[in-house]
């Protein structure tokens, strides 16, 4: 079987070919946010889009999150299939008004009669010293919410692909890009074209135990695997990809295979969408269970800036081993 034409591309410019790609598919896809264009983005996603489609498509916005992402709420009931950047997670609270009581509740409020067809995307998390107002991940916040869709692609290949499908969407999708990602590189198909964004992904199949998780965790979750491996522990890495809807039935069938679990989730622990995942393991397949489920989670601490402090907040390898272990009676 004649393998397909891959090449070597990082997070960063999948993401870019994404946006590339939707601008001209679809005359009314238009890309807004804060450094944009001429600066190219803050993570340098959109560079090189403003001299290719011009500021009418590519727009800079001034520093209102409200205001723009409103501005693209608008746009998309309209008619128009906007993108709108919000630099980062934490700014992205400054639009919480916008997302939660507009964009999405407009198809509930006029009973169906509108719908807000609205892309927002957003760096999420830590690990490079940003600090605590720039480092969070409150991407199970916004999973919370009923009436929007929200993706964490953590491969090149979803990355590439999951925008256009969101775009297809009737209703807002909010896609959550972790920093780390960025420079990450990987393999993808020269004709990589639009994927599912309602599906989990198994990463690793294994027998003994279920990792959950998703977004910037997902590489350091297949670390620990291959660390297990080297103990004889045969873990399975789930992708979650789409933090709401969930994809239960994914995360059903590898529980009751594996009969342990432990969920990775970067957002802190109280409240989290480690919480409601272990919640769902225990209402459908308790009795499946051979063990309690653990979860590692960033500590209850603004992200701080310091290095190794940043790096002692979030979850790292050996705490998913340790949590793996203990799931197993092997601490």
């Amino acid at each position: 079987m004649t393998q397909p034409a891959t090449t070597e591309i990082t997070y960063r410019d999948a993401m870019r070919e994404a946006i590339r790609d939707a601008l001209r598919r679809d005359d009314r896809v238009f890309l807004m946010g804060e450094d944009v264009g001429r600066y190219g983005g803050c993570y340098g996603v959109s560079k090189g889009l403003l001299a290719e489609f011009g500021a009418e498509r590519i727009r800079d916005t001034p520093l209102s999150e409200s205001g723009f992402t409103g501005a693209g709420i608008g746009a998309a009931m309209a008619g128009m299939r906007p993108i709108v950047e919000l630099m980062t997670v934490n700014f992205s609270l400054l639009a919480l008004d916008q997302i939660l009581n507009t964009a999405a509740t407009v198809r509930h409020m006029s009973g169906n009669q509108f719908g807000v067809p609205l892309v927002i995307r957003m760096a999420t998390g830590a690990g490079r010293q940003l600090a605590a107002q720039h480092s969070h991940s409150l991407e199970g916040w916004y999973a919370h919410i009923p009436g929007i869709k929200v993706l964490a692609p953590a491969t090149v290949e979803d990355a590439r692909g999951m925008l256009w499908t969101a775009l297809q969407d009737p209703d807002p999708v909010l896609i959550f890009e972790n920093v780390m990602l960025y420079g990450m590189t990987g393999r993808l198909a020269v004709d990589a074209g639009p994927v599912d964004i309602a599906s989990a992904a198994v990463r690793r199949p294994g027998r003994d135990i279920s990792l959950i998780t998703y977004g910037g965790s997902l590489w350091k979750t297949l670390e620990a695997a291959a660390v297990l491996a080297g103990e004889n522990i045969d873990a399975e890495v789930i992708d979650l990809r789409s933090l709401r809807p969930l994809d239960d039935a994914t995360i059903m069938a590898s529980v009751a295979r594996t009969r342990r679990a432990v969920i990775i989730d970067e957002g802190w622990r109280s409240g989290s969408l480690s919480a409601e995942i272990g919640m769902r393991i225990v209402e459908q397949v308790f009795w499946e269970l051979d063990a309690p489920i653990g979860r590692v989670c960033s500590a209850e601490v603004p992200i701080p800036y310091a290095r190794h402090l940043e790096n002692a907040a979030i979850p790292q390898v050996p705490g998913i081993v340790a949590a793996a272990k203990a799931a197993l009676g092997r601490v």
